[in-house]
């Protein structure tokens, strides 16, 4: 209860006021902060750094810390003005979208006695009731009370609404694939909002209406002649960030070409007898008229996705499954290096051989470059390799990207395999190796048929061979000019003689 006297001589003079809760009063809550939806079909995220630490004071939009999902790092801030209580999710470790990351401490106005409406009857105090010292609250009432300056928002925040400030695009509803579409038209979601949507929730339908209604050209921005400023994409800026990250590592480059003849001979061989649950052709129609199954059920195969299935085989995964072979005789590209922990970061650094050859494949797709994994390379066969790319390829080719955490896992393969050579005309190439992207990457140029005078060809007067250039970067750190190789060599003993995968099961 509020007390006001103003005296005068001979005269007493009451304030009436109402009975309610001190405008005052706070109470502390822990909120769970939640990693949220970063869009593009991404389920989990690897926390990379925390920017602050247990009992730490934050403000609304100061850097919590930096995620990364695929081939990019994502900054997340807070959300709450208040005291980091713990850290549910360490460096290093994987969050799911959804999971809480941490705990922040939070001071709110309490508002649990203002249920009971006001009293509208008041009584008066008399001056004999009312100390003669002043209190601290008297002292409070007589001083102006001090007015909170307004503050925007997190677009996180629980009280966050649309009303309250300008809109963004971040501000607005709308799901990943919403977003990257209305980002590839050029539509600012902001125009569409609220959506035809649950709770305004922005629709395909809506942004596809909303170009549709658009009959003039976009506007330029720019005059003709001028520069246009544009804005790197999510992907893209990963790519950024990983190739500053590769100027670490020294590199050491080699390259040579392999005979791959025997592999075109063997080719027609291969597409004729392509598995029926790999084939997009239509079945054959068996030439015997026996059954089978008569006396037991022959085996039975997994029915396969249209979108896995091939019509005919191409170098590539006989390159691997080769490549895979050398990789078994070679602990040293089955290693990656071990990454350090806060208790490791002062020992020297270790290698962690894998028991298979893991091995990842540069795609280049419509959103941007990803590098999918094929783990466990030497356990598959050939067509299963082939319907895996298969599979990659077309799922990357999906706007939004199809492919998922699952096919890029975190510690990717130990060697890296770009394709470039079905592009274009080019032979060789420079490869890059980023962190955390095994120990040595190659490039398979284009394969092209030429005149061979080399060794014993050369006094028969040369014979006409189809040839491939392959180059690699190995981590210099890691593996020496002679290692790489030698052990480019090996795996051309697989490529130029490929009878040596059926004397080994394949």
């Amino acid at each position: 209860m509020f007390l006001r006297l103003l005296r005068r001589p001979g005269t007493v003079r009451c304030a009436y006021f109402h009975s309610s809760t001190p405008f005052w009063a706070i109470r502390k809550v822990v909120h769970k902060f939640k990693l949220a939806d970063i869009g593009e079909g991404i389920t989990e995220c690897e926390i990379i750094k925390w920017s602050i630490a247990p009992s730490a004071t934050i403000q609304a939009f100061d850097p919590l810390c930096e995620v990364q999902s695929d081939k990019a790092s994502v900054e997340i801030t807070s959300p709450y003005d208040g005291i980091v209580k713990e850290l549910l999710v360490q460096e290093g470790e994987v969050a799911k979208v959804g999971s809480g990351l941490c705990l922040i401490e939070v001071e709110e106005e309490d508002t649990s006695s203002n249920e009971s409406k006001p009293t509208s009857e008041t009584s008066p105090v008399h001056s004999d009731q009312v100390s003669s010292s002043p209190s601290p609250m008297d002292a409070h009432v007589y001083s102006s009370p001090k007015v909170e300056p307004s503050r925007r928002l997190h677009p996180l925040d629980p009280n966050f609404a649309l009303s309250q400030g300008s809109a963004t695009a971040d501000s607005v509803l709308a799901a990943p694939s919403v977003r990257h579409h209305a980002r590839q038209n050029g539509v600012d979601l902001v125009q569409l909002a609220p959506g035809s949507g649950k709770g305004g929730r922005i629709e395909k339908r809506d942004v596809d209406a909303f170009l549709a209604r658009s009959s003039e050209p976009q506007t330029q921005t720019s005059q003709a002649g001028e520069d246009v400023i544009v804005e790197l994409g999510r992907t893209r800026y990963g790519m950024w960030k990983a190739m500053v990250k590769s100027l670490e590592i020294p590199h050491f480059g080699y390259s040579a070409s392999l005979d791959i003849t025997a592999l075109h001979n063997l080719l027609p061989t291969l597409n004729a007898h392509i598995p029926p649950h790999f084939s997009a052709l239509p079945p054959k129609i068996a030439s015997t008229a026996f059954n089978t199954s008569l006396i037991y059920p022959a085996p039975t195969h997994p029915e396969i996705p249209a979108e896995h299935r091939y019509k005919r085989l191409t170098y590539l995964p006989i390159l691997l499954k080769t490549l895979s072979k050398a990789m078994l005789e070679w602990p040293l590209f089955r290693a990656s290096i071990t990454p350090t922990t806060e208790s490791t970061a002062s020992s020297k650094p270790t290698l962690s051989i894998r028991p298979h050859a893991d091995i990842s494949i540069a795609l280049s797709t419509p959103t941007g470059l990803y590098t999918p994994t094929l783990v466990q390379t030497d356990t598959h066969s050939i067509y299963t390799l082939a319907s895996y790319i298969q599979s990659l390829a077309y799922r990357g080719r999906q706007v939004p990207c199809g492919l998922t955490p699952a096919d890029m896992p975190r510690r990717g393969g130990t060697i890296t395999v770009s394709n470039v050579g079905a592009i274009g005309a080019g032979e060789y190439a420079s490869p890059v190796l980023v962190p955390g992207g095994g120990v040595a990457i190659v490039a398979l140029g284009h394969a092209k048929w030429v005149w061979d005078v080399d060794g014993e060809r050369g006094e028969t007067g040369g014979e006409r061979r189809l040839k491939i250039g392959v180059s690699w970067s190995a981590d210099h750190r890691v593996v020496e000019g002679a290692e790489l190789a030698a052990f480019v060599e090996c795996w051309r003993g697989y490529v130029e003689a490929p009878e040596r995968l059926l004397a080994e099961g394949v």
